[in-house]
């Protein structure tokens, strides 16, 4: 079996007041991943991973604050914070489709992949402080490891 990776933007800004959220309901937040914004996932199978070509793509991105401004909701009762501006990640994300179109966002499952941190995969009611301040200075590349399920870091890439 392929061990999946994935490539986030962390939001540790975002894990005092959302931590405890992720633990009990996002099912990513108990196997290791942090609080984030998915850029692309599922990614490439972690043997395909062409790190130096992520490494470039991403260098040419400068560096942005964002803000953590509301609480939303998918049609499926998915809880989320929205981060504005939101276009500079749909741009990252974009770039890296159009760089690898064999792994579309999210399978291709939605047609436009909307940024968003994850509080929880299941209908809540949260209370949040917001604003949360934070910024995108790097994307991180995260990996599966097939027999605990647990993701770990594999590697970071700056942004410019």
């Amino acid at each position: 079996m392929p061990r999946r990776t994935a490539l986030i933007v962390e939001v540790p800004e975002a894990e005092p007041a959302v931590g405890e959220l992720r633990l009990e309901h996002d099912w990513s937040a108990a196997r290791g991943v942090p609080a984030h914004i998915t850029i692309l996932f599922p990614f490439a199978d972690a043997d395909a991973v062409d790190e130096a070509a992520l490494g470039q793509l991403f260098a040419r991105f400068p560096a942005f604050d964002f803000t953590l401004d509301r609480v939303e909701r998918f049609e499926d009762q998915v809880v989320w914070l929205h981060p504005e501006p939101s276009l500079r990640f749909v741009d990252l994300t974009a770039a890296v489709a159009e760089r690898w179109p064999e792994y579309p966002p999210y399978e291709g499952a939605h047609d436009e992949p909307i940024p968003h941190l994850t509080v929880s995969d299941t209908p809540i009611d949260v209370q949040v402080e917001l604003p949360i301040a934070s910024r995108a200075y790097e994307v991180t590349l995260i990996e599966e490891d097939e027999a605990t399920g647990r993701w770990s870091t594999r590697r970071r890439f700056p942004l410019a």
